[in-house]
């Protein structure tokens, strides 16, 4: 495993805090974090609502990044409650095609630290509407 996963990773781990903000709102029970091309990490946690204005830790991360000028992305990590990792939802993945249409296909997602498994977005998203 290379230092940035692993960077990447206490990135994430470092911002996971799940917590009830209001009746309506829970946040932090995943954490994500995103490499930019520059190689700066930024992170992001879920937001849970009531109604659909919530967000996932992925596109919080995402959002995070786009806040701070950039645009490209290179690895995407997300922690679960558990400690686990997984593959980014359908939004999140339509969000990362349309940030990056002709080279979405690269991004890098950990899908499992412990076992160094690996996949790119255009191996989880083949054939999307954008080509």
């Amino acid at each position: 495993m290379d230092k940035i996963w692993e960077e990447m990773l206490e990135t994430a781990k470092s911002v996971l805090n799940a917590r009830r903000v209001s009746d309506y709102v829970t946040c932090g029970e995943v954490a994500a974090a995103v490499l930019s091309g520059s190689g700066r990490i930024y992170a992001g946690v879920c937001i849970d609502t009531c109604s659909t204005l919530g967000i996932c830790a992925e596109r919080n991360a995402v959002f995070n990044m786009i806040t701070n000028g950039e645009q490209e992305i290179k690895r995407v990590i997300c922690v679960m409650p558990d400690g686990s990792n997984g593959a980014p939802c359908g939004a999140c993945r339509e969000l990362m095609v349309q940030l990056m249409p002709g080279s979405y296909k690269d991004i890098e997602i950990m899908l499992d630290f412990k076992t160094d498994r690996i996949a790119t977005l255009g191996e989880l998203t083949p054939e999307w509407w954008i080509k």
